[in-house]
Parts: structure tokens; sequence; C-alpha cells
């Protein structure tokens, strides 16, 4: 499923799902930190149901990384279908 915000999200998908979980279960900063993890893995594209706190969309804004949102309650193959027919919000 795609989560509402980028803080909890508990894995990245790529080619292959990368393990968020290290990040997750943190009181504070999780936004960021999975913003930098984002980063260091080289995404081009984040797609969230929501979206993302402050923090974080700082961050990203930073980057040359394309944010949508929209993708709500999707699963991971309808958020995808949803991108490539240009159906979901490009935040940024």
């Amino acid at each position: 499923m795609i989560v509402p915000f980028v803080r909890r999200v508990q894995r990245f998908v790529t080619l292959e799902a990368i393990s968020n979980a290290d990040s997750i279960n943190k009181e504070h900063g999780v936004g960021l930190q999975s913003s930098k993890k984002v980063l260091k893995l080289g995404a081009n594209v984040i797609i969230i149901g929501n979206s993302a706190g402050e923090k974080a969309l700082d961050i990203l804004k930073s980057s040359n990384i394309k944010f949508y949102t929209g993708a709500g309650d999707m699963s991971i193959k309808e958020a995808y279908e949803a991108f490539k027919n240009d159906t979901l919000k490009l935040q940024f």
C-alpha cells in the first residue's frame, strides 16, 4: 500500500524493495531521515499518498526529485500506472 506521509513509509521501492525499518519507529526526525535515505539511493521520483513534513519537503525540494501525491490507498502497481498515465499531482 501507498502510505499517506513519507516519514512512516515502511519500504522504498526501486527495482527492489528497500527496508526503512530503522527510521519508522523513531519519535522525531523520521521524515528527515527517510528523505535523506531516498536522496542517498538516487531516486528521481517519489510517489506518496498525501505529502511529507516541512523539513523533509525542504530537503527533497533542494534535489531534482519529482514528488507526486495522490496515490492514497493505491497498491504499488496502481500508483505506478497512475504515474505512467499522468493522473497523480506533481507537487514539485
